[in-house]
């Protein structure tokens, strides 16, 4: 399992991915984040809630009522124009990062 602090910078690259897919609510991103990492991260409740928040102030996401679950309105999550464009920004500067990690990290030849 990867550990929190190395990935934390990434979170809300992980959260756009997922709601550039179709809009989603926080349970169910936790869980895909899950999924797509087979099982090798899993966000925090609390992490999680506190990117909605950042990423809704900054104009990346916005929410919105859902259904009603178990007595209480299900809040989803959609991201916009402006979160597209920061978003593959975010991947552009994943490519660099690897390339330059890789610069320093030589992994043996099998």
């Amino acid at each position: 399992m990867i550990g929190s602090d190395a990935i934390r910078g990434y979170n809300d690259t992980f959260i756009l991915t997922i709601l550039s897919e179709g809009d989603s609510y926080g349970y169910e991103v936790s869980k895909r984040i899950r999924e797509v990492s087979q099982e090798n991260y899993s966000i925090k409740e609390t992490t999680l809630y506190s990117a909605f928040t950042r990423l809704e102030k900054n104009g990346f996401i916005e929410s919105y009522p859902g259904q009603v679950t178990h007595g209480k309105k299900r809040t989803y999550y959609k991201i916009t124009d402006t979160g597209r464009n920061y978003l593959q920004e975010k991947v552009e500067e994943w490519q660099l990062t690897k390339q330059v990690v890789g610069c320093f990290i030589k992994e043996e030849e099998e």
